[in-house]
C-alpha cells in the first residue's frame, strides 16, 4: 500500500514517526505551513520556519525514504497580529522554491477583517504563481466560515478545482461538494474526524476530489491516521483501487497542478503522474 499524507505537520514530529510512517506506506508528504502554538513575535521567525520546510525538513524525511513537500503562507490566526503583517511581503521569495506545491494555510480562524485581507491576498498569490491554494477552515462556527470561504474564493477567480478546503466534517462537506473545490479531512484521534465516520463519508460522496490527512499536529494527533483510515475503508468493503485513489492517486492529481511534485519512479502512479499542463518530477531532489 504506497500512502501520500496530504497536509501533516512534521516539525511537531519525531523521527520515530517517521521510520513509523514509512513502515505503514507513507511515501509522500505535504507539511502545510501553520502555528506552531507559540505566538511569533518577528518576520524573523517566520522566516527562519520557511526555510526549514524548504531545507532541513526534505532532508529529514529523506532519511526515512519520504519525499516531502510543503506550502508557504501566514496562516490565517497569525494573520491577526499587526507584528506578522510583513510576512506577506516575503512570500514572493519562497512560493517558487522547488518543493512548494501550494500557497498555505490561508483563509480563517475567527473570520476577522484582517484575516479576510490576508486570504485574499493569498489567493491572488496562488493565481499570480500558478499555485494551488491550501485552506483552512475555522473550528468554531465552522459552518459559516466554510460559507464565507467559498465566497471569498469565487470572488478571488482562482479556478476551484484548484483549491482544497480541509478540516471538513459532515455538515460542511456537503458545502463544499458542489462548489467544484477538493473536500480535505483531517482524522484525529479525539477531534475533527475519525476512521469510521470517513468511511460514511466516502460512501456518500464517493472518492473524487476527496483528500484525507493526518495533521498530526503538536496536539494529541496520530500521523498513522491515513493508514488507519485506509484499513477502515478495506474493512468496509471498498476496493484496493479505490484505496489508492483516496490515499495516493488524489493528493498527487491535486498537488501534481502545481508542476512541482518530486516523486520516485517507483512510486509514481504511472500515466496518472502527467496533467494538463503540468508535470510531476521524478528523481533525487537537486537540494536539501
Amino acid at each position: 500500500m504506497r500512502i501520500f499524507d496530504p497536509h501533516i505537520h512534521m516539525t511537531s514530529r519525531t523521527t520515530d514517526d517517521y521510520e513509523a510512517m514509512h513502515a505503514a506506506g507513507v511515501r509522500a508528504l505535504v507539511e502545510p505551513a501553520f502555528w506552531l502554538g507559540q505566538p511569533r513575535t518577528s518576520v524573523g521567525s517566520f522566516l527562519d520556519y520557511f526555510d526549514s520546510l524548504i531545507g532541513w525538513e526534505p532532508f529529514r524525511a529523506a532519511q526515512f525514504g519520504i519525499r516531502h513537500h510543503c506550502t508557504i503562507a501566514l496562516n490565517p490566526k497569525e494573520a491577526n497580529d499587526p507584528r506578522c503583517a510583513e510576512v506577506l511581503q516575503h512570500l514572493p521569495r519562497y512560493l517558487p522554491k522547488d518543493g512548494v506545491v501550494a500557497v498555505g494555510e490561508i483563509g480563517y480562524d475567527s473570520m476577522t477583517p484582517e484575516e479576510d485581507e490576508a486570504f485574499a491576498a493569498q489567493l491572488q498569490l496562488a493565481r499570480t504563481h500558478d499555485l494551488p491554494a491550501l485552506v483552512h477552515t475555522p473550528h468554531r462556527d465552522k459552518a459559516a466560515g466554510v460559507d464565507r470561504t467559498l465566497a471569498v474564493v469565487k470572488e478571488s477567480g482562482i479556478a476551484p478545482e484548484r483549491v482544497v478546503v480541509d478540516h471538513l466534517n459532515e455538515v460542511t462537506v456537503r458545502q463544499v461538494a458542489g462548489s467544484g473545490c477538493w473536500m480535505g479531512f483531517s482524522i484525529y484521534p479525539d477531534t475533527k474526524m475519525d476512521e469510521r465516520r470517513m468511511v460514511a463519508v466516502l460512501r456518500e460522496f464517493g472518492t473524487e476530489r476527496i483528500l484525507v490527512n493526518s495533521a498530526a499536529d503538536w496536539g494529541r494527533s496520530d500521523p498513522l491516521k491515513t493508514r488507519k483510515t485506509a484499513d477502515a475503508m478495506l474493512a468496509a468493503g471498498f476496493t484496493a483501487d479505490e484505496v489508492d485513489t483516496v490515499l495516493w492517486s488524489n493528493p498527487v492529481a491535486f498537488y501534481g497542478q502545481s508542476g512541482k511534485l518530486e516523486l520516485e519512479d517507483s512510486d509514481a502512479p504511472g500515466a496518472d503522474a502527467t496533467f494538463e499542463g503540468n508535470s510531476v518530477l521524478r528523481g533525487v531532489r537537486a537540494e536539501v
